[in-house]
C-alpha cells in the first residue's frame, strides 16, 4: 500500500493494564471505553483503524464499529511492540504512515490526530508527536507528565519527567511563576511510517529511556529524529485510574469543566 492513499491509526489495547484492570472494556456513558477512542480516530478521516487487542473480549465489543481488530500475543511489553505485530498482520508496506492512538484517549480530537500524520509526511524525521504549552506549575512538577525541549526547527532534544528546560533565573524569584510558551508538555500521540515502527521495535532499550521510563527516549538515544508539533486543540487527558474514569465520565455528562 502507498503513503499516498492516506494514513492509517493503530490503537494498542491491552485488557490487564495495571491501574485499571481491564481498562479497554471499563464502561463510560455506558459504552466500552476502547470503542470512544477508536470513534476519535475514525472522526480523523483515517484510510483504516485497527486496535491491537490481546484479548478476544475486546474484539467483541468493537463488532459492528467500523474498526479492524488484530489479535495480537498478550506477551508484548509496550504498545509500541504490540503496533509492530499489528502492522505486520494488517500487512501495512514500509511506507505507510501509522498514527500510534493509546487506548485511553477517548476525547482526542480529530484534529490532532490528523496533525500529527501530517506532521510526519511533510518532513523527513523518522518519527512526529505533539506537545502542548503548559500553563500550570503544578503540571511541570508532576514527573507523571512528560516534559520536552525541542530545537528552533522543531525536533525533539529530549524529553523528561523532570521540569525541563530549568529556568534558573525565573525560578529563583518563584518556582510558581512560567515563561510563557517556554515550556511543553509531551501529548502521547505518536506517528511513524510502518518500517520504522518495525525497526525501533527491534532495537534494545537505552539507557536513559529505561532511567526515566519513557520509550520515545530510545528513538533519540538510537540518533533518530522526532518532530514535535503543537497541538491543534486542547488534548484532554487521559483514563489511567479509576478517578479519570470518573472525571471522563463528568466530561461527557457536561457536568465537569
Amino acid at each position: 500500500m502507498s503513503s499516498s492513499s492516506g494514513f492509517v491509526v493503530a490503537i494498542p489495547a491491552r485488557f490487564d493494564a495495571t491501574r485499571l484492570p481491564g481498562k479497554p472494556l471499563r464502561l463510560l456513558a455506558g459504552e466500552p471505553l476502547v470503542l470512544h477512542v477508536a470513534r476519535r480516530a475514525l472522526a480523523a478521516g483515517a484510510r483504516e483503524v485497527w486496535v491491537a487487542a490481546d484479548d478476544e473480549r475486546i474484539a467483541q465489543a468493537l463488532e459492528g464499529s467500523g474498526v479492524r481488530v488484530a489479535m495480537t500475543a498478550r506477551s508484548h511489553v509496550s504498545g509500541s511492540d504490540r503496533l509492530a505485530e499489528c502492522a505486520d498482520i494488517a500487512g501495512w508496506s514500509d511506507d505507510t504512515p501509522v498514527v500510534n492512538l493509546q487506548g485511553d484517549e477517548p476525547f482526542a480530537p480529530a484534529a490532532a490526530i490528523r496533525a500529527v500524520a501530517a506532521l510526519l509526511t511533510s518532513g523527513d524525521a523518522e518519527m512526529a508527536t505533539l506537545a502542548e504549552a503548559i500553563l500550570d506549575p503544578d503540571v511541570l512538577f508532576d514527573p507523571n507528565a512528560v516534559k520536552l525541549v525541542r530545537t528552533d526547527a522543531g525536533l525533539a532534544l529530549y524529553f523528561s519527567r523532570a521540569p525541563i528546560p530549568w529556568h534558573r533565573d525565573a525560578f529563583a524569584r518563584d518556582r510558581r511563576v512560567l515563561v510563557p510558551g517556554e515550556c511543553l508538555r509531551h501529548i502521547g500521540i505518536y506517528a511513524y511510517r510502518a518500517g520504522f515502527l518495525r525497526h525501533f521495535t527491534k532495537l534494545p532499550p537505552g539507557r536513559l529511556e529505561q532511567l526515566e521510563s519513557l520509550e520515545q527516549l530510545r528513538v533519540l538515544e538510537a540518533g533518530f529524529r522526532i518532530a514535535v508539533g503543537v497541538t491543534p486543540e486542547p488534548f484532554p487527558g487521559g483514563v489511567d485510574t479509576p478517578e479519570d474514569l470518573a472525571r471522563a465520565e463528568r466530561r461527557l455528562s457536561g457536568s465537569d469543566e
